[in-house]
């Protein structure tokens, strides 16, 4: 188990290298199509600023637009207590617990460091879990926090609406701001508008190998916290013989949960933030602690 961690994390510093590799390049060919250096630190400014909100704004927003709710001890002694246990063997302060209306049996947790994080169960979660599976549930989402795998996710995140800002805007001059090249310069031109419409889907799919990545790792995280790994394979084959979609999905924050909350299936399963919940089982069953 410790070898998969281990295998996971290296796994994950190179898809976020990868990105910020994607990132300079796509900045640079910009650059160069329109004769601008300044273009360069431009982007890299706005890139920065970009993730700084996104690290510090990006908790609360997800709470909000998934309406979830903070709770006390009184409210739902079994999620706290869950929570609370689970916290004090991995050494973590103690994360905000919220509960959010839905059927669908899902979770995420949020926060940019373990001292400002939160953890939030669906109704649905609650209901159909027995205490072993709830506990697997929300040890993965602790995994999650301790692997500080929120900030990872909402760099990679930002990453990809950077990316596909830039694109946009660059898009949008190229047809509609002008003939802004330089003569000569055909070549790196063409290549620039070849970057425009590649350069978004590369940096989709790096952010959903690293959000995959990501979910392993909290699923061994969380098995190694409570020594039960069937506990957290069972709760995963119930959310795929039930369904993890929420009544109320945002895809801007699917990535967060437990399964993935997005309706769909077959072509869209390949562009999902999440594995397929039967290689997770698998997995875990695999797992030697």
């Amino acid at each position: 188990m410790y070898e998969q961690v281990s295998s996971n994390k290296r796994r994950t510093a190179i898809l976020l290298l990868a990105f910020l590799g994607l990132l300079w390049g796509f900045a640079y060919i910009m650059s160069k199509a329109y004769d601008n250096p300044g273009l360069l630190f431009f982007i890299g400014l706005f890139s920065l600023s970009y993730a700084i909100f996104s690290y510090f704004a990006g908790a609360k927003m997800a709470l909000a637009v998934n309406r979830a709710k903070e709770i006390t001890k009184k409210d739902d002694p079994r999620l706290w207590r869950t929570v609370e246990n689970l916290a004090i063997t991995e050494g973590l302060p103690m994360p905000k617990v919220y509960i959010m209306e839905d059927p669908a049996p899902n979770a995420f947790a949020t926060g940019r460091d373990p001292s400002h994080s939160a953890v939030c169960a669906t109704t649905g979660l609650l209901k159909m879990m027995d205490d072993s599976e709830l506990e697997g549930v929300m040890a993965h989402e602790l995994g999650h926090v301790k692997n500080l795998d929120m900030r990872v996710n909402t760099i990679a995140f930002a990453l990809v609406g950077i990316v596909s800002m830039i694109a946009d805007f660059f898009w949008h001059i190229t047809f509609w701001g002008g003939d802004n090249r330089r003569e000569g310069n055909q070549l790196i031109y063409i290549l620039a508008i070849v970057a425009v419409i590649l350069a978004p889907i590369a940096a989709t799919l790096i952010q959903l190998a690293i959000s995959r990545r990501r979910e392993y790792l909290a699923d061994a995280t969380g098995a190694l916290t409570t020594r039960y790994p069937d506990g957290l394979a069972s709760a995963l084959e119930k959310i795929g013989k039930y369904g993890s979609a929420l009544k109320r999905p945002n895809t801007a924050t699917a990535h967060m949960f437990f399964a993935n909350p997005l309706h769909g299936g077959g072509i869209a399963n390949l562009f999902s933030t999440h594995p397929p919940v039967e290689a997770r089982v698998k997995a875990l069953h695999e797992m030697k602690l």
